[in-house]
């Protein structure tokens, strides 16, 4: 299929998991009701973002995935509107625990999960306590509308990661995110920084990228966080085409014709004009590569 429609959504989370789960299932209908086939919710949707402070007790939200509660839900879903829905989840692996988003296919059934790679730790976003760094690699899911590429948050700052997916065969670039305020320092707002960095990566893979991100002020035992919503879709040429505001409910959606743009972006060239043989620095961390 040429053309796809494709949601981004954003929305506020609190302590009762059912309620998030029928409040993103709710946005998901809204969405597919207006035509969307891929959609998709923010990340750790279930909760509060939990990873402002180090608590133990919260590894108690972690599901494994066999059987994972929102995993079934969204499958029914997912086969009932006939669309395609990247579930943000925690998950537990036997003594191991990751931040996952699972890839459900317009039938419900599950291609598979990607762990979040880059894990941040900073004020307000104490990530490293909670996730193993991912060990699945980035992941390119062949789907019943387009072959999409998922990474988590953290990852969207890392060009090398939407590079990797464009080359895996991404159509799309989807990018689910919890990311606000910063309680160390009130005056930085991100929030421009953020889009524009993976407006950059859609402009420079010249492929269509979704962003969701979350809206609300949270509180854990030694501050709060407000998230900054502005979830937005974006085009081949990195302009944002849909664009939500600071602190609303929303879906937004935009439309593609992926052959169009996959004709575009191979007559621009940036593919075919590459050298591998050159990028030996991206292989270490000091650049000696």
């Amino acid at each position: 299929m040429s053309k796809v429609t494709v949601a981004a959504t954003q929305m506020a989370c609190s302590w009762d998991r059912a309620a998030n789960v029928a409040r993103g299932e709710r946005l998901i209908r809204e969405a597919a009701a207006s035509g969307a086939q891929v959609i998709l919710l923010q990340e750790l949707f279930e909760t509060p973002y939990f990873c402002q402070e180090h608590s133990t007790r919260f590894f108690e939200l972690a599901h494994e995935l066999p059987g994972h509660p929102a995993v079934e839900h969204f499958r029914a879903v997912a086969r009932e509107l006939k669309v395609v829905l990247p579930v943000s989840l925690f998950e537990r692996a036997n003594n191991s625990y990751f931040n996952t988003v699972v890839m459900l296919d317009a039938d419900g059934s599950v291609l598979g999960h990607y762990r979040k790679s880059h894990i941040p730790e900073g004020p307000g976003y104490h990530e490293k306590f909670y996730f193993s760094p991912g060990d699945t690699g980035f992941k390119v899911f062949e789907t019943a509308y387009a072959k999409l590429g998922v990474a988590i948050c953290w990852d969207q700052w890392f060009p090398e990661c939407a590079r990797a997916m464009a080359l895996m065969g991404a159509e799309v670039l989807l990018y689910p995110t919890a990311i606000g305020s910063e309680p160390h320092d009130p005056s930085i707002d991100s929030s421009g920084h953020w889009q524009r960095t993976m407006q950059g990566h859609a402009a420079a893979n010249v492929m269509p990228l979704v962003a969701s991100n979350r809206i609300g002020t949270e509180s854990g035992e030694r501050g709060s966080m407000t998230f900054y919503g502005s979830s937005f879709i974006a085009g081949p040429t990195g302009e944002k085409v849909a664009e939500a505001d600071r602190s609303s409910e929303t879906v937004l959606s935009a439309s593609f014709d992926l052959d169009q743009v996959r004709r575009y972006r191979h007559a621009w060239g940036v593919f075919r004009d590459r050298r591998p043989d050159l990028y030996y620095p991206l292989l270490s961390l000091d650049g000696r590569g």
